[in-house]
Protein backbone atom coordinates (compact mmCIF):
# COMPACT_ATOMS: atom_id res chain seq x y z
CA UNK A 1 0.00 0.00 0.00
CA UNK A 2 0.86 3.45 -0.65
CA UNK A 3 1.06 5.21 2.83
CA UNK A 4 1.39 9.48 2.85
CA UNK A 5 1.94 11.60 5.58
CA UNK A 6 1.62 15.33 5.18
CA UNK A 7 2.91 18.27 7.24
CA UNK A 8 0.22 19.36 9.59
CA UNK A 9 -1.03 22.88 8.70
CA UNK A 10 -3.40 23.47 11.70
CA UNK A 11 -2.48 26.91 13.34
CA UNK A 12 0.93 25.78 15.76
CA UNK A 13 0.01 22.18 14.85
CA UNK A 14 3.73 20.68 14.78
CA UNK A 15 2.75 16.87 15.61
CA UNK A 16 3.82 14.43 12.31
CA UNK A 17 0.91 11.49 12.14
CA UNK A 18 3.98 9.11 11.80
CA UNK A 19 7.70 8.68 13.43
CA UNK A 20 10.53 7.55 11.54
CA UNK A 21 10.34 4.61 13.68
CA UNK A 22 6.94 3.89 12.56
CA UNK A 23 7.62 3.96 8.80
CA UNK A 24 10.40 1.85 9.00
CA UNK A 25 8.10 -0.99 10.53
CA UNK A 26 5.50 -0.05 7.30
CA UNK A 27 8.09 -0.47 4.65
CA UNK A 28 9.55 -3.82 6.07
CA UNK A 29 6.18 -5.17 5.72
CA UNK A 30 6.44 -4.16 2.21
CA UNK A 31 4.81 -0.72 1.94
CA UNK A 32 5.84 2.24 0.35
CA UNK A 33 5.49 5.37 2.93
CA UNK A 34 5.85 8.72 1.12
CA UNK A 35 6.59 12.05 3.96
CA UNK A 36 6.29 15.64 3.19
CA UNK A 37 9.37 17.39 3.16
CA UNK A 38 10.03 18.75 6.43
CA UNK A 39 6.48 17.00 8.09
CA UNK A 40 8.71 16.32 11.59
CA UNK A 41 11.10 19.37 11.07
CA UNK A 42 10.21 21.44 14.35
CA UNK A 43 9.78 18.37 16.67
CA UNK A 44 13.15 17.17 15.62
CA UNK A 45 12.23 14.48 13.20
CA UNK A 46 14.07 15.40 10.00
CA UNK A 47 13.68 14.00 6.41
CA UNK A 48 17.20 12.19 6.60
CA UNK A 49 15.75 10.35 9.54
CA UNK A 50 12.58 9.16 7.46
CA UNK A 51 14.79 8.32 4.11
CA UNK A 52 16.80 6.14 6.56
CA UNK A 53 13.75 4.45 7.56
CA UNK A 54 13.03 3.44 3.95
CA UNK A 55 10.96 6.62 3.58
CA UNK A 56 10.30 8.94 0.38
CA UNK A 57 10.43 12.24 0.57
CA UNK A 58 7.77 14.58 -1.29
CA UNK A 59 7.83 18.48 -2.30
CA UNK A 60 4.39 19.21 -1.29
CA UNK A 61 1.30 17.53 0.26
CA UNK A 62 -0.44 17.39 -3.13
CA UNK A 63 1.79 14.64 -4.48
CA UNK A 64 0.72 12.56 -1.12
CA UNK A 65 -3.01 13.24 -1.87
CA UNK A 66 -2.60 12.72 -5.23
CA UNK A 67 -0.74 9.64 -5.04
CA UNK A 68 -1.14 7.60 -2.00
CA UNK A 69 -3.77 4.94 -0.80
CA UNK A 70 -3.75 6.11 2.68
CA UNK A 71 -2.99 9.59 4.02
CA UNK A 72 -1.73 9.19 7.92
CA UNK A 73 -2.42 12.85 9.96
CA UNK A 74 -3.08 14.28 13.42
CA UNK A 75 -5.59 16.47 13.24
CA UNK A 76 -8.85 16.59 10.96
CA UNK A 77 -8.31 17.58 7.19
CA UNK A 78 -8.34 21.42 6.43
CA UNK A 79 -10.75 22.74 4.02
CA UNK A 80 -7.51 22.94 1.48
CA UNK A 81 -6.95 18.97 2.54
CA UNK A 82 -10.49 17.00 2.31
CA UNK A 83 -11.03 18.74 -0.82
CA UNK A 84 -7.61 16.61 -2.73
CA UNK A 85 -8.89 13.77 -0.91
CA UNK A 86 -10.83 11.27 -3.37
CA UNK A 87 -13.29 7.76 -3.92
CA UNK A 88 -11.58 4.78 -2.52
CA UNK A 89 -9.25 7.05 -0.55
CA UNK A 90 -8.16 5.96 3.11
CA UNK A 91 -7.95 9.00 5.62
CA UNK A 92 -6.60 7.75 9.04
CA UNK A 93 -6.75 10.50 11.60
CA UNK A 94 -8.39 12.42 14.53
CA UNK A 95 -12.02 13.67 12.92
CA UNK A 96 -14.19 15.13 15.59
CA UNK A 97 -16.81 15.44 13.40
CA UNK A 98 -19.66 15.92 15.37
CA UNK A 99 -19.22 20.04 16.47
CA UNK A 100 -17.69 20.68 12.38
CA UNK A 101 -20.60 20.10 10.03
CA UNK A 102 -18.37 21.43 6.84
CA UNK A 103 -15.69 19.21 7.35
CA UNK A 104 -17.90 16.54 7.66
CA UNK A 105 -19.94 17.69 4.48
CA UNK A 106 -16.44 17.53 2.87
CA UNK A 107 -15.35 14.17 4.06
CA UNK A 108 -19.29 12.99 2.53
CA UNK A 109 -18.24 14.40 -0.56
CA UNK A 110 -15.22 13.52 -1.46
CA UNK A 111 -16.20 9.41 -1.14
CA UNK A 112 -13.12 8.61 0.50
CA UNK A 113 -13.04 6.12 3.41
CA UNK A 114 -12.21 8.05 7.01
CA UNK A 115 -11.67 6.45 10.38
CA UNK A 116 -11.27 8.61 13.45
CA UNK A 117 -8.79 7.66 15.91
CA UNK A 118 -11.32 9.03 18.76
CA UNK A 119 -13.97 6.25 18.19
CA UNK A 120 -11.50 3.37 17.38
CA UNK A 121 -12.22 1.00 20.51
CA UNK A 122 -10.64 -1.67 22.38
CA UNK A 123 -11.74 -5.12 24.12
CA UNK A 124 -12.68 -3.39 27.64
CA UNK A 125 -14.59 -0.79 25.78
CA UNK A 126 -11.85 1.76 25.95
CA UNK A 127 -10.41 4.70 23.36
CA UNK A 128 -7.07 3.52 22.72
CA UNK A 129 -6.43 5.77 20.15
CA UNK A 130 -7.51 8.54 21.92
CA UNK A 131 -5.74 7.94 25.41
CA UNK A 132 -2.54 9.02 24.67
CA UNK A 133 -3.69 12.26 23.73
CA UNK A 134 -6.57 12.61 26.28
CA UNK A 135 -3.45 11.81 28.73
CA UNK A 136 -1.19 14.57 27.21
CA UNK A 137 -4.24 16.88 27.59
CA UNK A 138 -5.00 16.35 30.60
CA UNK A 139 -1.36 17.12 32.16
CA UNK A 140 -1.25 19.96 29.95
CA UNK A 141 -4.41 21.56 31.33
CA UNK A 142 -3.04 22.18 34.70
CA UNK A 143 0.02 23.10 33.31
CA UNK A 144 -2.52 26.66 31.34
CA UNK A 145 -4.51 26.74 34.51
CA UNK A 146 -1.18 27.22 36.33
CA UNK A 147 -0.37 29.53 33.54
CA UNK A 148 -3.42 31.32 33.68
CA UNK A 149 -3.88 32.30 36.78
CA UNK A 150 -0.59 34.39 37.18
CA UNK A 151 -1.14 37.92 37.43
CA UNK A 152 0.32 38.62 34.19
CA UNK A 153 -1.85 36.31 32.49
CA UNK A 154 -4.55 38.35 33.66
CA UNK A 155 -5.48 35.67 36.78
CA UNK A 156 -5.91 36.31 40.22
CA UNK A 157 -1.84 35.61 41.47
CA UNK A 158 -2.75 31.90 42.67
CA UNK A 159 -0.06 29.80 43.04
CA UNK A 160 -1.68 26.11 42.54
CA UNK A 161 -0.01 24.64 45.52
CA UNK A 162 0.28 27.52 48.01
CA UNK A 163 3.02 27.82 50.13
CA UNK A 164 3.51 27.14 54.14
CA UNK A 165 0.67 29.09 55.88
CA UNK A 166 -1.00 29.75 52.62
CA UNK A 167 -4.28 27.87 51.48
CA UNK A 168 -3.20 25.88 47.97
CA UNK A 169 -5.77 26.52 44.92
CA UNK A 170 -9.23 24.78 44.41
CA UNK A 171 -8.94 22.75 41.54
CA UNK A 172 -12.43 21.51 40.05
CA UNK A 173 -12.23 18.23 37.53
CA UNK A 174 -15.56 18.14 35.68
CA UNK A 175 -15.13 14.22 34.20
CA UNK A 176 -13.79 11.46 35.79
CA UNK A 177 -12.30 9.84 32.53
CA UNK A 178 -8.62 9.76 30.89
CA UNK A 179 -8.53 13.65 31.00
CA UNK A 180 -10.27 14.20 34.63
CA UNK A 181 -7.41 11.52 36.19
CA UNK A 182 -4.49 12.69 34.45
CA UNK A 183 -5.70 16.59 35.28
CA UNK A 184 -6.66 15.54 38.82
CA UNK A 185 -3.08 13.61 39.53
CA UNK A 186 -0.92 16.38 38.03
CA UNK A 187 -2.82 19.45 40.40
CA UNK A 188 -2.80 16.68 43.19
CA UNK A 189 1.29 16.57 42.42
CA UNK A 190 1.60 20.36 42.63
CA UNK A 191 -0.07 20.51 45.67
CA UNK A 192 -3.66 21.72 44.77
CA UNK A 193 -6.85 21.30 46.36
CA UNK A 194 -8.60 18.81 43.85
CA UNK A 195 -12.20 17.86 43.44
CA UNK A 196 -13.68 15.89 40.72
CA UNK A 197 -16.87 15.14 39.88
CA UNK A 198 -18.66 12.11 37.58
CA UNK A 199 -21.93 10.93 37.05
CA UNK A 200 -20.80 7.19 37.43
CA UNK A 201 -20.41 6.40 41.09
CA UNK A 202 -18.62 3.16 40.06
CA UNK A 203 -16.07 5.22 39.08
CA UNK A 204 -16.02 7.65 41.66
CA UNK A 205 -15.43 4.82 43.97
CA UNK A 206 -12.56 3.86 41.68
CA UNK A 207 -10.85 7.16 42.36
CA UNK A 208 -11.48 6.99 45.82
CA UNK A 209 -9.68 3.93 46.16
CA UNK A 210 -6.72 4.77 43.63
CA UNK A 211 -6.03 8.32 45.40
CA UNK A 212 -6.68 7.15 48.86
CA UNK A 213 -8.77 9.85 49.51
CA UNK A 214 -6.46 12.20 48.44
CA UNK A 215 -9.16 13.38 45.85
CA UNK A 216 -12.69 14.65 46.99
CA UNK A 217 -14.92 13.16 44.72
CA UNK A 218 -18.79 14.31 44.08
CA UNK A 219 -21.41 12.96 42.21
CA UNK A 220 -22.00 15.44 39.13
CA UNK A 221 -25.15 17.58 39.60
CA UNK A 222 -25.88 20.90 38.37
CA UNK A 223 -26.15 21.88 42.36
CA UNK A 224 -23.18 20.25 43.24
CA UNK A 225 -21.56 22.29 39.95
CA UNK A 226 -22.54 25.10 41.08
CA UNK A 227 -21.13 24.76 44.34
CA UNK A 228 -17.94 23.51 42.98
CA UNK A 229 -17.21 26.82 40.41
CA UNK A 230 -18.36 29.09 42.98
CA UNK A 231 -14.80 28.25 45.08
CA UNK A 232 -12.84 27.07 42.15
CA UNK A 233 -9.65 29.00 41.43
CA UNK A 234 -9.55 26.48 38.24
CA UNK A 235 -12.07 24.53 36.51
CA UNK A 236 -11.03 21.69 34.23
CA UNK A 237 -13.55 20.69 31.86
CA UNK A 238 -12.69 16.85 30.89
CA UNK A 239 -16.54 15.22 29.56
CA UNK A 240 -16.10 13.03 26.38
CA UNK A 241 -19.27 11.25 24.57
CA UNK A 242 -17.12 9.18 22.09
CA UNK A 243 -18.38 10.31 18.80
CA UNK A 244 -21.02 12.79 20.15
CA UNK A 245 -20.48 16.79 20.90
CA UNK A 246 -19.59 17.65 24.24
CA UNK A 247 -23.10 17.86 26.61
CA UNK A 248 -22.81 21.54 27.87
CA UNK A 249 -22.30 21.49 31.56
CA UNK A 250 -20.65 24.36 32.43
CA UNK A 251 -23.75 27.28 31.52
CA UNK A 252 -23.30 31.23 31.31
CA UNK A 253 -25.00 31.79 34.34
CA UNK A 254 -22.96 29.22 35.85
CA UNK A 255 -19.53 31.25 34.74
CA UNK A 256 -20.73 34.06 36.51
CA UNK A 257 -20.79 32.64 39.59
CA UNK A 258 -17.02 32.25 39.63
CA UNK A 259 -14.38 34.06 40.76
CA UNK A 260 -12.90 37.04 38.98
CA UNK A 261 -9.91 35.80 37.74
CA UNK A 262 -10.36 32.36 38.01
CA UNK A 263 -9.86 30.13 35.10
CA UNK A 264 -11.68 27.32 33.23
CA UNK A 265 -9.10 25.25 30.68
CA UNK A 266 -11.75 23.64 28.64
CA UNK A 267 -10.31 20.45 26.82
CA UNK A 268 -13.13 19.48 25.66
CA UNK A 269 -13.44 22.04 23.02
CA UNK A 270 -12.53 19.58 20.12
CA UNK A 271 -16.10 18.42 20.82
CA UNK A 272 -17.76 21.58 20.89
CA UNK A 273 -17.03 22.02 24.18
CA UNK A 274 -18.29 21.70 27.93
CA UNK A 275 -19.34 25.74 28.90
CA UNK A 276 -21.84 27.62 26.36
CA UNK A 277 -19.59 30.57 27.01
CA UNK A 278 -16.61 28.13 25.24
CA UNK A 279 -15.09 28.59 21.71
CA UNK A 280 -12.35 27.22 20.21
CA UNK A 281 -8.74 28.96 20.36
CA UNK A 282 -5.31 28.57 19.11
CA UNK A 283 -1.63 28.29 21.15
CA UNK A 284 -0.34 31.40 18.94
CA UNK A 285 -3.67 33.09 21.15
CA UNK A 286 -5.02 30.46 23.93
CA UNK A 287 -7.42 32.89 26.00
CA UNK A 288 -9.76 35.33 26.38
CA UNK A 289 -11.65 36.60 29.27
CA UNK A 290 -15.89 36.28 29.66
CA UNK A 291 -17.63 37.69 33.08
CA UNK A 292 -13.67 38.15 34.66
CA UNK A 293 -13.06 34.18 33.78
CA UNK A 294 -10.05 33.45 31.57
CA UNK A 295 -11.11 30.51 29.22
CA UNK A 296 -8.54 28.56 27.68
CA UNK A 297 -9.86 27.06 24.46
CA UNK A 298 -6.95 25.60 22.42
CA UNK A 299 -8.64 22.56 20.44
CA UNK A 300 -5.15 21.22 19.79
CA UNK A 301 -3.15 21.35 23.45
CA UNK A 302 -0.97 18.22 23.12
CA UNK A 303 0.20 19.99 20.08
CA UNK A 304 2.28 22.18 22.34
CA UNK A 305 4.23 19.21 23.51
CA UNK A 306 4.24 18.16 19.78
CA UNK A 307 7.67 15.63 19.97
CA UNK A 308 5.99 13.76 23.21
CA UNK A 309 3.02 13.25 21.51
CA UNK A 310 3.90 12.37 17.98
CA UNK A 311 5.48 9.63 19.74
CA UNK A 312 2.99 8.60 22.24
CA UNK A 313 0.07 9.20 18.93
CA UNK A 314 2.03 6.48 16.55
CA UNK A 315 2.97 3.97 19.67
CA UNK A 316 -0.91 3.93 19.49
CA UNK A 317 -2.14 4.03 16.40
CA UNK A 318 0.35 2.03 14.18
CA UNK A 319 -1.26 -1.31 14.91
CA UNK A 320 -4.18 -0.52 13.27
CA UNK A 321 -2.08 1.49 10.27
CA UNK A 322 0.06 -2.18 9.43
CA UNK A 323 -3.75 -3.58 9.67
CA UNK A 324 -5.31 -1.47 7.20
CA UNK A 325 -2.17 -1.95 5.08
CA UNK A 326 -1.22 -5.58 5.23
CA UNK A 327 -4.92 -6.65 4.96
CA UNK A 328 -6.45 -3.78 2.45
CA UNK A 329 -9.55 -1.91 4.50
CA UNK A 330 -12.06 -3.78 3.54
CA UNK A 331 -10.93 -6.77 5.28
CA UNK A 332 -9.54 -4.93 8.16
CA UNK A 333 -12.73 -3.19 9.13
CA UNK A 334 -14.44 -6.75 8.78
CA UNK A 335 -12.18 -8.23 10.85
CA UNK A 336 -11.61 -6.21 13.57
CA UNK A 337 -14.70 -4.51 15.12
CA UNK A 338 -13.20 -2.17 17.57
CA UNK A 339 -11.44 -0.68 14.08
CA UNK A 340 -14.52 -0.66 12.69
CA UNK A 341 -15.70 1.59 15.49
CA UNK A 342 -13.80 4.11 13.78
CA UNK A 343 -15.78 4.40 10.67
CA UNK A 344 -17.04 7.57 10.53
CA UNK A 345 -17.36 8.25 6.75
CA UNK A 346 -17.30 5.58 3.99
CA UNK A 347 -17.99 6.14 0.57
CA UNK A 348 -20.28 9.23 0.99
CA UNK A 349 -22.47 8.01 4.27
CA UNK A 350 -21.89 8.66 7.56
CA UNK A 351 -21.47 5.50 9.57
CA UNK A 352 -20.86 6.71 12.96
CA UNK A 353 -24.11 6.32 14.69
CA UNK A 354 -23.31 9.72 17.16
CA UNK A 355 -22.10 11.97 14.86
CA UNK A 356 -25.27 11.10 11.97
CA UNK A 357 -27.61 12.36 14.96
CA UNK A 358 -25.48 15.24 16.15
CA UNK A 359 -26.16 16.66 12.54
CA UNK A 360 -29.04 15.41 11.06
CA UNK A 361 -27.07 13.07 8.20
CA UNK A 362 -28.64 9.72 7.72
CA UNK A 363 -26.52 6.68 9.69
CA UNK A 364 -25.50 3.79 7.90
CA UNK A 365 -24.02 0.52 8.92
CA UNK A 366 -20.68 0.51 8.75
CA UNK A 367 -20.95 -3.21 7.23
CA UNK A 368 -23.73 -1.86 4.87
CA UNK A 369 -21.57 1.35 3.63
CA UNK A 370 -18.55 -1.37 3.13
CA UNK A 371 -20.44 -3.79 1.10
CA UNK A 372 -21.66 -0.84 -1.21
CA UNK A 373 -18.46 0.69 -2.72
CA UNK A 374 -17.18 -1.01 -5.61
CA UNK A 375 -13.71 -1.96 -4.47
Amino acid sequence: MRIGVPKEIKNHEYRVGLTPAGSRELVRCGHQVTVQADAGKAIGFTDGQYAAAGAQIAATAAEIFADCDMIIKVKEPQPAEYRQLRRGQILYTYLHLAPDPLQTQGLIDSGATCIAYETVTDGRGGLPLLAPMSEVAGRMSVQAAAKALEISSGGSGVLLGGVPGVAPAHVTVIGGGVVGIHAARMALGLGAQVTILDRSLARLREIDNDFGGRIRTLFSTHDAIEHELRMADAVIGAVLIPGAAAPKLVTREMIRLMKPGSVLVDVAIDQGGCAETSHATTHQDPTYVVDGVIHYCVANMPGGVARTSTQALTNATLEHALAIANQGIRQALLRDGNLRNGLNVCGGSVTCEAVARELGHPYVAAEEALAAIDW
